[in-house]
């Protein structure tokens, strides 16, 4: 991403974005917010897992209000955004949408909270 450095992508290189509001605990965007940014899910039985720069130590998982995992990352649940309509874009950052701000997180666990 032009501008934002190394940050985090899932398989499909599409980037993952924090939420401020989660306040790197818990889930909170869900319902009609988690249409537009997708939590990155987990299948059950399935461990957070990463490449490259990814820090293991820096992931895990939360549960899901609505059900199922969340993958996190240095304690920040990692979401996509339905905006980025293919792999390499940050249309999201430093957006203020669905009642916070969001932001890219970089593989040492840094969220990122400059616009591109």
């Amino acid at each position: 991403m032009p501008g934002l450095g190394v940050i985090l992508v899932n398989a499909e290189g599409r980037t993952l974005y924090t939420f401020a509001p989660d306040k790197k605990s818990k889930v909170t965007c869900t319902g009609s917010c988690a249409s537009v940014w997708p939590p990155a899910t987990l299948s059950a039985g399935e461990a957070a897992a990463g490449a490259k720069q990814v820090k293991a130590s820096l992931l895990a998982s939360d549960a899901d209000p609505s059900g199922g995992k969340v993958v996190t990352y240095a304690g920040w649940p990692l979401y996509s955004y339905v905006g980025d309509t293919a792999p390499g874009t940050a249309n999201g950052q430093a957006q203020n949408l669905s009642g916070g701000l969001w932001y890219v997180i970089t593989p040492a666990g840094q969220v990122v909270t400059k616009k591109p």
